[in-house]
């Protein structure tokens, strides 16, 4: 059985989202599998970790083995030097926009690097990487019991790339619109006053909670600047939601017009490896716009395809990891 050693910090967000989805695919494809969620259990765990590299070394050292542990260690966002002589193979699925310079002298010694959108392939093999799309996927959450209503909802975390402020502007100037609800833990501009239709809400909320949020709205509202993945847009999708983004690399693989809405960005910026686009004002308010003409029966046809669309990404992906996985090992 391969034995896969699965590495990501468990952050509460994303990241914590990640090791999820790709503990359970890895599980449900038969793989014998070890996790080490960086920051979970606080010292019980690294004292767990450092047992775990004591008795690596002391395997090594008896066996005489030029091979580690584990078959692979698959490295989520970030390569992590000290497990890399825990593995024969070692595989980073990164993230470009939050990818540090000085990462970059530790690409010599992954054997692959597993892009979760087309966008990042180009960017790590022009680094030398040997380069495959594997895709991602986001959890379920479709709750089928939950009323819908035609009102808008924004998921912008902690995070400050998913072009919450331009939403928020938009909103104040349009007080006739239906309610937004804002989910966010960032700083933002606001007025001394806000207006009745936008909601904010900047208390923790447990998952049940945001589950239900996700579900009641028909309209997500997602024009971030850049994205790893977008695990927020991608649940949007999950629930059949109406979803809009950002028109630019990787949001644009995900959401098209077929299934979704675009807004066009004004300029660009960099993160890291990362491009960064800024949406247009005027393109967000006439996509909002056009969200808002929509009948009944178009957004029941846009909502159907983004589900269809997520249901076979989510089988495809695991499709594609699996077949990495093996062709990595089987080298």
């Amino acid at each position: 059985m391969t034995r896969i050693h699965l590495v990501a910090r468990n952050n509460g967000a994303g990241l914590t989202r990640d090791l999820e989805i790709l503990g359970r695919a890895l599980v449900e494809a038969g793989f014998d599998l070890t996790v080490s969620a960086i920051g979970q259990g606080g010292l019980s765990r690294q004292i767990q970790l450092l047992a775990l590299r004591a008795k690596v070394l002391w395997w090594r050292l008896r066996e005489g083995a030029a091979r580690g542990r584990f078959d692979v260690n698959l490295m989520d966002e970030r390569v992590r030097p000290k497990y890399l002589p825990l593995a024969r193979r070692n595989v980073l699925l990164p993230h470009p926009e939050w990818f540090k310079p000085e990462w970059k002298s530790y690409l010599g010694a992954l054997d692959c690097v597993f892009a979760k959108t087309r966008h990042a392939v180009p960017i790590f093999e022009a680094l030398g990487c040997r380069t495959e799309f594997v895709g991602f996927t986001s959890i379920d959450r479709r709750l089928t019991e939950v009323a819908r209503e035609p009102v808008f909802f924004h998921l912008g975390g902690r995070s400050g790339n998913k072009g919450t402020q331009p939403l928020v502007d938009l909103w104040l100037r349009k007080p006739s619109w239906p309610m937004l609800t804002i989910v966010q833990r960032k700083p933002l501009k606001l007025p001394a006053t806000i207006p009745a239709n936008l909601r904010l809400i900047t208390d923790y909320l447990d998952d049940e909670q945001l589950r239900i949020l996700q579900n009641r709205h028909v309209f997500h509202l997602c024009p971030s600047e850049t994205e790893g993945f977008g695990h927020h847009l991608v649940e949007g999708m999950s629930v059949g939601a109406i979803t809009l983004v950002t028109d630019a690399p990787p949001m644009n693989e995900m959401v098209t017009r077929e299934r979704g809405v675009l807004a066009a960005f004004a300029r660009t910026g960099t993160q890291r490896l990362a491009t960064t686009y800024f949406v247009d004002d005027a393109a967000l308010e006439s996509a909002v716009e056009h969200m808002l003409a929509l009948d009944a029966g178009e957004r029941r046809v846009l909502g159907q395809r983004a589900r269809a669309w997520w249901e076979q990404n989510d089988r495809e992906f695991r499709q594609r990891l699996v077949a990495a996985i093996h062709q990595l090992t089987s080298a």
